[in-house]
């Protein structure tokens, strides 16, 4: 990771959003960074015995945990391009935090906001492989004090210690997993595709003493990418004309390919094939929310139903767009016809998951004639390939990769990949375009 730092560095001075200095919001960015799935060759969650399908299939299973993670979570809570690593459904990005740079690979999460990491001393952390951040070693690094805007700004996330006048966070997620630190700024410094590494000075981060729950050994913290105040996106703000994108390389590409998120004047969306699609904002800050009128398998063409979710999600805004997730989950009662719809269109033998956890399913040797199927978000119809629509899962199992759930309806990441998916949050737009990512 070292050398993701050696060269030449661009420097940036951000004050958290909205708090953004008059000089950086004139600062115009453009910037990529990698990307890495989780189980990329690339990856520390890498597991060199595995077959693709059974990395496929624990995709699968985190994927059906994380609605659960997501449910459980307290609703107030909440042009670099840089490598995305996916952790199985989440994606890491190398980062350094502080002064002198101290690397952290961290996933990077569109369904949540604050970037953390765990820190010295830790009071009680979940064990970790990599050293942990020590704040004392970063000279660029600063405690952020009670009354700052930068702490009020977190809400409901944010106490106060009335000893030392710090501000403390607490973040807490529907697995029963949380950290709770300090909040503070720092120097963040995004390792870049063209090696030229930006360096973002005073970003907000919690550095977390106290941390616990289903986090793994092998990650260091998680980057928020959600359109909360404190995410990433909303501090870059200006400096990035609240734009980012990402193209993401399928799971079953057997060359060790990186992804790509886009940031700024890079991250533009535009030309043929790209369609556009309204973001709906809720209450719930953190998520993207697009709206799914219809679903279409071949020529039958299925109604999605004004049903409320959790979040109160009917009518506009019925779906979250979520990197993080690998299947897309959709109302029950509208999978149900889904389902039927697509199984009606295929000429061959259902088999069943021997672990049920998705219910359409054919041997993977069978010849499938795949129907085309076509997803008719608000203004955009995104057309599916076979590998957005099914996941191989063993040698001889290949499953319809959606699935019914009515928590929360989840545009997850294999109906994504393959295409070049661009947030404009200043516009309020999410857009889609057909794309080669392994040689983006």
């Amino acid at each position: 990771m070292a050398s993701l730092f050696s060269s030449v560095l661009l420097t940036l001075s951000l004050l958290s959003s909205p708090f953004l200095s008059n000089a950086t919001a004139h600062t115009k960015l453009g910037f990529s960074a990698d990307l890495i799935h989780r189980d990329s060759p690339k990856s520390p969650f890498y597991n060199p015995t595995e077959t693709t399908a059974q990395r496929l299939r624990n995709a699968v299973h985190r994927s059906v945990n994380r609605v659960v993670h997501f449910n459980g979570k307290d609703a107030s809570v909440h042009s670099p391009q840089t490598e995305i690593t996916s952790d199985g459904g989440e994606y890491l990005m190398n980062i350094s935090l502080g002064t002198p740079p101290f690397p952290i690979m961290a996933i990077a999460d569109t369904g949540s906001d604050l970037l953390w990491t765990q820190c010295k001393p830790c009071d009680d952390c979940y064990t970790q492989d990599d050293p942990l951040f020590d704040p004392k070693a970063s000279s660029t690094y600063k405690d952020i004090s009670c009354s700052s805007r930068q702490c009020t700004a977190l809400e409901n996330q944010a106490t106060c210690s009335t000893e030392d006048n710090t501000c403390s966070y607490t973040t807490s997620y529907g697995d029963k997993s949380y950290t709770k630190g300090n909040v503070a700024a720092d120097t963040l410094t995004l390792g870049s595709t063209d090696n030229r590494p930006m360096q973002l000075k005073n970003i907000i981060i919690g550095c977390g003493h106290n941390n616990a729950g289903t986090f793994s050994k092998k990650g260091s913290g998680i980057i928020g990418l959600g359109g909360g105040s404190v995410s990433l996106i909303s501090q870059l703000g200006d400096s990035i004309d609240g734009k980012f994108s990402y193209c993401l390389v399928p799971l079953s590409s057997e060359n060790d390919t990186t992804s790509k998120i886009n940031f700024g004047t890079n991250a533009v969306l535009s030309g043929n094939g790209s369609v556009s699609t309204p973001l709906i904002t809720k209450s719930q800050a953190t998520f993207y929310y697009l709206t799914l009128e219809s679903v279409s398998v071949g020529s039958k063409n299925i109604k999605y139903p004004s049903v409320s979710d959790s979040y109160g999600s009917s009518g506009k805004g019925n779906i979250i767009i979520d990197s993080g997730t690998t299947l897309t989950m959709l109302a029950t009662s509208f999978y149900s016809e889904l389902e039927d719809a697509v199984a009606s269109s295929i000429d061959a033998e259902r088999i069943t998951d021997p672990q049920n956890v998705l219910s359409l399913c054919y041997s993977a040797t069978a010849k499938l004639n795949v129907p085309v199927i076509t997803m008719h978000f608000d203004g955009a119809d995104v057309k599916l390939d076979s590998s957005n629509a099914f996941v191989q899962l063993s040698e001889d199992l290949v499953c319809f990769a959606f699935r019914g759930d009515d928590q929360l309806a989840i545009y997850g990441n294999l109906s994504q990949m393959n295409f070049l998916v661009g947030y404009d949050t200043v516009s309020k737009t999410v857009s889609f375009k057909p794309a080669d990512c392994a040689k983006m």
